[in-house]
Formats: structure tokens, C-alpha cells, sequence
């Protein structure tokens, strides 16, 4: 991963951009670390694979039994009833 300070990103950020095909670049501020700038195929391809954990965790959740909206929204009014 290449690494830039802010300032040399914004005087050359054209440049910055075309080395995100290639590499991510992370952008740091007065030494810390603020962003990370990635090409858009990365970008696509980090999205995909969130939607793909996503629909796994919902796939597992509706294989072990979840509660719905409403019998979600019946459980809270029955506890904060009984408090």
C-alpha cells in the first residue's frame, strides 16, 4: 500500500488517482491516518464481498429461526411492560 501525506495528494492528486490501479493509497494527516483511496474494481470488489458475507449471515439467520419485525416489536412492549 502506498503511503502519501494530504497535502502531497491534493498537489498531485491526479496522479494519486492513477496509482490506485495499482495499489490502494492511504492518506495521512499531520501523521495519522485519515482515508484510504482505492481504485473503483477494488471498490466494486470489496462491495461484493460484503454482499456475499451479508447474504450468508441472512441465509444462517433464516436457517436457525429469526424473529420478525413484528414478533420483535411484540417481545419489546411485552418487556418494557414488565418493567
Amino acid at each position: 500500500m502506498r503511503i502519501a501525506d494530504a497535502t502531497e495528494v491534493k498537489n498531485r492528486f491526479g496522479q494519486f488517482v492513477e496509482s490506485t490501479l495499482i495499489e490502494p493509497v492511504l492518506v495521512k494527516k499531520s501523521g495519522r491516518e485519515v482515508a484510504v483511496m482505492l481504485s473503483w474494481r477494488e471498490y466494486q470488489r470489496l462491495a461484493a464481498l460484503e454482499d456475499r458475507y451479508w447474504g450468508m449471515k441472512a441465509a444462517e439467520a433464516e436457517r436457525d429461526g429469526y424473529v420478525g419485525e413484528q414478533e420483535s416489536a411484540e417481545l419489546l412492549k411485552r418487556r418494557d411492560e414488565k418493567d
